[in-house]
């Protein structure tokens, strides 16, 4: 049975670098243009794509197969992709100077493949030679600091139309010779493309990292430039137990971190509005609301509702200042406070604690959920949002690194379980305690005060 009038697999299985592959052919632009010339050809809802991993033909690459006829086109080039969609998947007519029916030689090639591959497996392991995802891994900060370092520079916005090294060194005023092997290094990382000694975005970069893009992403990013620093000290944290003494930053390091916070909020707050459900909410209450990105969504989601945000002295004028791009100063107030201390006040229907308690202790936590129950009204709910771990603390993976980065940056904060929350917020007096999963790293916990 085939649900759709065709069913494509085009192969990008990734290799060792300088291995014959189909991605090292250019099977990735293939993909691109196949799935570009479908949506403008009205194809989308008809045909769909995979990718898929290695079929052993790499030498013959890029190779497509589209069922349901079980036609093997070989060695395509981005060019090649329209002629495919209008001959083949619109008319029904293979395009057969592409078509490889050489059955018998496809399942040789094959098997070659796959028993040269297998000999190499074991001639490696019998070497004791360290294994492609361990080296990889112990390597994997080089692309990292790469972009950080470009995002630091701001690279991006000095290549948006096209500039020549000299040019580029002259703007984020650098060294002409580590600023071209930079950028040598960001067109190998596929995050610049270089034409006649030029240097250009890609489109997704100029998107994501260029100043005056709509959806620059550049400040928020510089967040996770300032955990290098602290990353970098892992080993003498886990040995004294203690966070990295490098200062809370500055005013530039607190933008940064809002803008990191705020970019995650409007991700997943559309999400947590309708798991929370609260419609006829009337007063609620964001601790640590940073930008003020959920109170935001609350509002805009749950008519006549406001918020009171309690934050730190030196993010209020940074979230009075999204609030007010929101419009909506007249229903979300900010306010300065600490929230294990100074009064929250009470009667809110809703208090959210959204990335907090990761940063807290488990006594500093069962104190801020007591405090939290006492702000709310009866029949309150009390939303925790973070990342939460199963119980025994090594899944999900995200969650479990997490508390590594809370043990190089704060003094006793962590990754906390899902059994951890429910005793915590069942101590402070909340009933009918639920865990909601969301998509992505974060969940919810949340108590109604009875």
């Amino acid at each position: 049975m085939e649900p759709f009038r065709h069913h494509i697999f085009v192969c990008t299985q990734e290799k060792q670098e300088g291995a014959v592959s189909c991605p090292a052919s250019g099977s990735w632009g293939v993909l691109s243009a196949l799935e570009r010339e479908l949506r403008s050809c009205g194809l989308d809802d008809d045909v769909q794509v995979s990718t898929c991993g290695c079929l052993g033909l790499c030498d013959e690459g890029p190779i497509m197969i589209v069922y349901p006829e079980g036609v093997w086109y070989r060695k395509l080039k981005v060019e090649d992709v329209g002629e495919i969609v209008a001959s083949h998947l619109h008319s029904g007519k293979v395009v057969q100077r592409l078509e490889w029916k050489d059955a018998p030689a496809m399942k040789a090639a094959s098997t070659e493949h796959r028993d040269r591959y297998r000999a190499m497996v074991r001639a490696k392991d019998e070497e004791g030679t360290l294994p492609d995802n361990l080296h990889g891994m112990a390597r994997a900060f080089m692309p990292s600091r790469v972009l950080l370092t470009a995002l630091e520079l701001d690279i991006f916005s000095a290549t948006t139309d096209g500039a020549s090294v000299e040019g580029i060194a002259r703007r984020v005023q650098a060294d002409r010779r580590a600023v071209e092997m930079l950028l040598n290094a960001l067109v190998s990382l596929r995050l610049l493309e270089k034409k006649n000694d030029l240097y250009f975005d890609t489109p997704a970069t100029a998107r994501f990292f260029a100043q005056g893009s709509r959806d620059n992403a550049r400040n928020g990013l510089l967040h996770t430039a300032h955990l290098w620093d602290r990353w970098s000290r892992l080993t003498d944290c886990v040995r004294t137990g203690r966070p990295v003494a490098n200062g809370a930053g500055g005013p530039a390091a607190t933008k940064d971190f809002i803008a990191a916070m705020d970019r995650n909020a409007r991700e997943r707050a559309a999400a947590v509005v309708k798991a929370v459900g609260s419609t006829s909410a009337k007063r609620m209450l964001d601790l640590g609301g940073g930008s003020g990105a959920y109170s935001i969504a609350f509002a805009h989601a749950v008519d006549g509702l406001k918020s009171d945000i309690l934050d730190r002295p030196e993010v209020v004028p940074l979230a009075e200042d999204y609030i007010r791009r929101a419009e909506l100063t007249d229903r979300i107030r900010v306010k300065a406070g600490d929230m294990l201390h100074d009064p929250l006040g009470e009667a809110y229907d809703l208090v959210l604690i959204s990335a907090i308690c990761h940063m807290f202790s488990p006594d500093q936590n069962r104190e801020l959920l007591k405090r939290a129950y006492n702000a709310l009204a009866r029949g309150g709910q009390c939303v925790v949002q973070d990342f939460i771990l199963e119980p025994n603390k090594t899944a999900p993976s995200f969650a479990a690194l997490f508390s590594l980065n809370m043990l190089v940056g704060t003094e006793s904060g962590s990754s906390y379980s899902e059994p951890e929350y429910a005793q915590w917020l069942k101590e402070a007096g909340f009933a009918n305690v639920k865990r909601v999963h969301l998509p992505g790293p974060s969940g919810l916990m949340i108590g109604i005060k009875g």
